[in-house]
């Protein structure tokens, strides 16, 4: 258990920030499953959910709430299911 006023603060924020990220990397992992979902249901149609997915990740990425790497790999991989599908 925290002691000084600081550490007490630390734990609210902490907190604070979890609450937040929580949203955004929940609405992230749904976009990247529907765009996995409608590049093997109808590719033809699956540019559009695979961009908002890369955009999403994107953003989760700025915001510090999941590592570039795992952006870039994620996105890396919709893609290239994408392109394999409509070859």
């Amino acid at each position: 258990m925290a002691n000084t006023s600081s550490a007490k603060k630390k734990i609210r924020a902490d907190e604070a920030k979890r609450e937040r990220n929580k949203t955004v990397r929940s609405k992230t992992r749904t976009l990247v499953t529907r765009a996995k979902k409608a590049v093997e249901n109808d590719p033809g149609q699956a540019s559009e959910p695979v961009v908002s997915a890369i955009s999403a990740l994107d953003k989760a990425a700025a915001k510090g709430i999941i590592h570039p790497n795992n952006a870039a790999r994620s996105k890396s991989r919709l893609a290239h299911k994408l392109n394999k599908t409509l070859d």
